[in-house]
């Protein structure tokens, strides 16, 4: 038994991680159990009525049977029951799902191309979700650019991201850990790369986080610059600690190298150069790379200190 409940923790489903994993789990078990034992009784069936009945000499004859009242009620109404338990049990499920709580805290979730990024009331950004354990949150979620869909296995929750309106849905995390998000709409090349994590902490580790957070203006220009890197996913297509490529060509040891483009020139690789291509990523392409680049344009999106502070991170890669 305890080599089972191994096995089926590693494999069957993911660790639930809310209240709301576990009720879906009963349902989704009660689904599973019912849809066995019918097909137990209805291939058993057939096998024992195959088996009872055969034909054993050639002058049998087959019963006239035309019909049995109580079996035909039966398997109508059995089935018509369980459908409608199932119906109940799914639509109130359902409806606790969808309900949002008052007084949750609020979390703005945006996805584009292939990151998720984090923004809270105070203005604190993160490529990770972090959440106190034991608290209604509630996520808003948003994209800059194609569909995308927001999931955590262990919650049991997913929804749609969708450019031009925001969608809503909420959690209550019962286990400090750290959970997986995919993506699981189809978004782009680097789709299964669109992965990050969702921390469930303490009240009291969650306040502390938040305030160093809030102090990132006040670090070093190029921790400033690490910080911004991250949580706007530039490390999602650029490598910082190799010289392998990614989505997009690595920034390890590159500053004041010459660059070489797809035209076949070069330019250094300067101030200059790392402005526009993350202003105008379509200008000037890397070598290797070919067009259109799936990079976004963040002109409007990053401000002249938040460029100068990246800028400076870069330049310390050599």
């Amino acid at each position: 038994m305890l080599l089972m409940n191994k096995a089926m923790a590693g494999s069957f489903m993911p660790e639930q991680g809310t209240q709301i994993a576990k009720q879906v789990d009963n349902l989704y078990g009660f689904l599973l159990v019912v849809s066995f034992i019918s097909c137990a009784i209805l291939i058993g069936g057939m096998i024992y009525f195959v088996l009872k009945y055969k034909r054993k000499s050639a002058h049998d004859k087959t019963a006239y049977i035309t019909h049995d009242t109580r079996l035909e009620v039966l398997w109508s109404a059995i089935p018509l029951i369980i459908f409608l338990v199932v119906f109940a049990w799914g639509w109130v499920l359902y409806h606790d799902m969808r309900k949002m709580p008052e007084n949750a805290l609020e979390i703005m979730v945006m996805g584009r191309q292939w990151s998720w990024t984090a923004e809270y009331k105070n203005g604190v950004k993160s490529s990770e979700i972090v959440v106190p354990v034991g608290k209604d949150v509630k996520l808003i979620l948003g994209s800059e650019d194609v569909i995308h869909s927001f999931f955590v296995p262990s919650f049991r929750i997913k929804q749609d991201a969708v450019p031009g309106r925001y969608t809503s849905l909420w959690f209550n995390a019962t286990k400090l850990g750290e959970f997986h998000v995919f993506c699981t709409e189809y978004c782009g090349t680097s789709h299964a790369a669109m992965i990050t994590r969702l921390k469930v902490v303490t009240q009291e580790e969650f306040d502390k986080w938040l305030i160093e957070e809030s102090e990132v203006g006040l670090l070093p220009i190029a921790e400033r610059g690490a910080k911004y890197f991250q949580t706007r996913a530039c490390a999602s297509c650029h490598n910082v600690d190799n010289p392998a490529a990614k989505i997009g060509p690595s920034l390890y040891q590159r500053w004041g190298k010459e660059a070489h483009l797809s035209n076949g020139t070069t330019v250094p690789f300067d101030e200059n150069y790392v402005r526009e291509s993350m202003m105008l990523p379509q200008a000037q392409l890397a070598a290797g790379f070919s067009a259109p680049s799936p990079m976004p344009s963040y002109q409007g999106q990053l401000s002249e200190s938040e460029l100068a502070a990246i800028i400076e991170y870069i330049k310390g890669l050599n």
